[in-house]
């Protein structure tokens, strides 16, 4: 029963992300918690995202926005090691509080519509907090999500770039947590097991890109975030 809750949420994150280059990690981890060990479900979501990304690849790289993939990657390597650490010292309860947390404030900055002038120290601080999120709690994409809430890209350059900044982020997140050694076989399997399902949300997605309401789906989406986002700092709260 928990394996088939699992693979009905990574299908619906894998369908949110193919459509908007964002969202799976959002999506995918606060309910993964619900189902898994704190750790094993950021392990789990960084997998499958890697997946995501691999799959995607070969429609992305035309229309990446070089000059600021390479500043969101760098500032991301420079943030990587502090969320590795957050996520070594911290303890799970922690952990579940802080995506809580993060949930809420995302949700309430996006549905505010607060909006950020680029620049490339901009750029290069998202990266920064992007890679600290990535390595700490596997979730790059809230920073990026509110940074570019308004931007002049085009959807698909902004997709394209999003999605091989996470690929290097989530691969560059997962050999840390493997090298301090967090990381199972059961994880593994979980992940395999988990796949198939992340890969038709992808085609799912990927079919609805050109076609899909995506303020409709988004409000949605953000009322499940607030929801489950107070979920997890309540239940944070009650077990301390």
């Amino acid at each position: 029963m928990e394996l088939i809750a699992a693979s009905a949420i990574v299908m619906l994150a894998a369908i949110l992300h193919a459509c908007t280059g964002f969202g799976f990690s959002v999506l995918a981890t606060p309910f993964l918690l619900l189902v898994y060990d704190t750790a094993d479900a950021i392990q789990i979501n960084i997998a499958l995202s890697i997946l995501i990304s691999l799959v995607l690849m070969p429609k992305l790289v035309a229309d990446v926005d070089r000059p600021l993939l390479g500043r969101l990657i760098l500032g991301s390597l420079m943030g990587a090691p502090v969320g590795i650490a957050i996520y070594v010292y911290a303890n799970p309860d922690q952990l579940r509080a802080a995506i809580g947390v993060l949930l809420l404030v995302f949700s309430v900055l996006v549905l505010r519509k607060l909006r950020f002038t680029r620049t490339r120290r901009r750029d290069l601080m998202t990266g920064g907090f992007s890679g600290a999120l990535t390595a700490g709690l596997g979730m790059p994409g809230p920073p990026l999500m509110v940074y570019f809430a308004g931007t002049t890209l085009t959807p698909s350059v902004l997709r394209s770039t999003t999605l091989v900044c996470f690929l290097v982020t989530y691969s560059i997140s997962l050999i840390l947590q493997i090298v301090v050694g967090s990381s199972s076989l059961e994880v593994l399997k979980a992940a395999l097991f988990l796949s198939p399902a992340t890969g038709a949300g992808v085609v799912i997605g990927q079919l609805l890109f050109r076609r899909l309401n995506p303020a409709g789906f988004m409000k949605l989406i953000h009322g499940l975030l607030i929801v489950t986002g107070a979920y997890l700092v309540i239940g944070a709260v009650l077990a301390g």
